[in-house]
């Protein structure tokens, strides 16, 4: 990320310790959220590895802190609850990040696939994850894969495999 994409709290010693009074750290928690969200959203990211991002996203090296693990744990456990996250392992080690939810990517493919006529088509996972222009475009296939679940389960789209691939026909 750029700088100015970086929020001023990035900036501020205390970010980086849970604070002890609810309120105040319900607003931290809420800012690191946001903050974790827009990072993957820039940067068209849909893993986070906590040791990764122990060593990036959650440090700040010009005025050496790192957010704590309770912290991330925090952090984590809100983008879980709110449906922005989502553990790929038991161990909580690598997440799935939606910026939007998957409820929300779906609807966002949806309208995709009614606008550009692509409804009672079938269409490859490859085509859709290197589609123009689109919010979707570049979007991890496990994740498109979780996306297009949802869809099936409302009955506007059937999930097909094709040989080693996979493809979806929209209603």
């Amino acid at each position: 990320m750029k700088s100015e994409d970086w929020p001023w709290q990035y900036s501020f010693p205390p970010f980086f310790t849970v604070q002890p009074n609810l309120r105040t750290r319900s607003l931290q928690i809420s800012a690191w959220t946001a903050l974790v969200l827009k990072y993957h959203r820039i940067n068209n990211q849909y893993i986070l590895d906590i040791q990764e991002a122990k060593r990036n996203l959650f440090s700040n090296q010009s005025i050496e802190r790192t957010l704590t693990e309770d912290g991330i744990n925090l952090v984590m456990s809100s983008l879980v609850s709110s449906k922005n996250a989502e553990p790929i392992d038991k161990q909580k080690t690598r997440y799935y990040i939606y910026w939007h939810t998957l409820e929300e990517w779906a609807a966002i493919l949806s309208t995709w696939a009614t606008d550009t006529g692509h409804s009672g088509s079938v269409c490859t996972l490859y085509e859709l994850i290197n589609a123009s222009n689109q919010e979707f475009t570049g979007m991890h296939q496990d994740v498109l894969l979780k996306v297009l679940k949802v869809l099936e389960g409302k009955n506007e789209a059937e999930i097909i495999t094709l040989d080693d691939s996979y493809g979806v026909k929209f209603f």
